[in-house]
């Protein structure tokens, strides 16, 4: 599951990887499901986790398969725009910085396909026109 929180600027806060694989990327905010979680739990328990503050789940980004590391297992990553319900986010758990970023200028070590992928179909869906009643 992975999260991408975006601020009133259209910023997204990405996550510097305090673990392997990749230490030292960037990547969105996430991680496993527990057996039997729901799913939509699971991405608030690892928001949570990792910023240190809670969330609200805005929309669905895009499903995507991926691979965890160069010779690691096959994952299936859901991305979600969330709203940070707090500021004062710390990183936490497996990461060692946060970090907001304008969608023209994320960092190029952007490491798993499926965080580059969900962040070009974030970028691409906000720049479609929305329907007038839509942005009232």
């Amino acid at each position: 599951m992975g999260a991408i929180p975006i601020d009133g600027q259209g910023r997204v806060l990405l996550a510097r990887r305090g673990i392997e694989p990749f230490y030292g990327d960037w990547n969105t905010i996430g991680g496993f499901l527990g057996y039997q979680e729901e799913p939509l739990d699971g991405l608030k328990r690892e928001v949570r986790e990792e910023t240190g503050v809670d969330c609200d789940i805005l929309e669905f980004i895009t499903m995507i398969a991926d691979q965890y590391g160069d010779a690691g297992g096959a994952l299936m990553c859901s991305h979600f725009t969330v709203r940070l319900l707090s500021d004062d986010f710390k990183p936490q758990d497996d990461v060692s910085e946060l970090a907001w970023f304008s969608l023209d200028s994320l960092p190029g070590n952007i490491p798993f396909a499926s965080d580059r992928r969900a962040l070009a179909a974030l970028i691409e869906k906000l720049k479609k026109p929305r329907p007038v009643q839509e942005q009232l």
